[in-house]
């Protein structure tokens, strides 16, 4: 056995040009059996003689074989639907509930925190439109570098503010509250938001308000206990008790009269 029929069979199959790898192919996949395998034995046997091609136990490519496997092979459709524009819910009368405004300097962040939105508002039944871009605010500073003698060297800064406008419209109130619930839970850093959210009641809505009038009273009454200017009956209370008490009168000694403000003028008695 020379050198070269042992080099000649790993060149050629190095030699050989490889077709590209498809996308939803898996690397390593293995496509054969272990029978089909060829045994040490059979590989040098091969060798000597005429050359033979070597059988290559794993394909040199990570290609799928049958159409059937490729259809078969592909990611989860939730996976899927990151890849793609938020789902979006029509609105039947289009009144507006919900404004969210979102502001942040930074494009990426808002750009990334929109879209979490639109996802959010989609699964919970909240017709979305947006993000409309909104005009920037640009805000701008000149100070000195240095004491006031220096007043020509100054510097100056910038800051951008980018905004995006997010409406629900058609909304339930309960869903848009757990909605803003939701994405404040899980703000991203660098995200501000303001909302303005409108609620619409039925015809009638004044007597639903006055018939709830005498609780809110009771609950208010209670509340406003608390306040020093309802505490004055009670504590004029106290302070007769305190001064009429008999502790109070011998606390003031010889020669401070003890006044109360039940009884008359008390003798005052004099020490020697």
């Amino acid at each position: 056995m020379s050198r070269s029929q042992l080099i000649q069979p790993i060149r050629h199959s190095l030699l050989r040009p490889l077709a590209p790898r498809p996308r939803n192919a898996f690397i390593g996949s293995v496509t054969r059996s272990m029978a089909d395998i060829p045994k040490p034995e059979e590989k040098l046997s091969s060798l000597p003689g005429q050359h033979k091609e070597l059988p290559v136990p794993f394909p040199m490519t990570n290609e799928l074989l049958h159409q059937d496997e490729e259809n078969q092979v592909r990611l989860p459709r939730s996976v899927q639907a990151l890849y793609l524009q938020p789902l979006r819910r029509e609105a039947e009368f289009g009144v507006p509930t919900c404004d969210l405004q979102l502001r942040s300097y930074s494009v990426p962040n808002l750009e990334f925190f929109c879209d979490f939105a639109l996802r959010a508002a989609y699964y919970l039944h909240l017709p979305a439109f947006g993000p409309v871009p909104l005009p920037r605010i640009t805000e701008r500073w000149t100070v000195p570098k240095s004491s006031f003698i220096f007043k020509k060297s100054q510097e100056n800064f910038e800051r951008v503010t980018l905004r995006r406008l997010i409406q629900i419209r058609d909304g339930h109130p309960e869903s848009v509250q757990i909605w803003l619930a939701f994405l404040q839970k899980h703000a991203y850093y660098g995200i501000g938001m303001k909302a303005n959210v409108w609620e619409f009641s039925k015809i009638g809505v004044g007597k639903d308000m006055d018939s709830q009038l005498p609780s809110m009273q009771e609950a208010i009454d209670e509340k406003m206990k608390h306040l020093g200017r309802d505490k004055v009956a009670d504590t004029v209370e106290k302070v007769k008790e305190l001064l009429e008490s008999e502790r109070f009168r011998h606390r003031g000694g010889p020669g401070i009269p003890a006044y109360g403000l039940s009884h008359g003028p008390q003798k005052v008695h004099e020490g020697t």
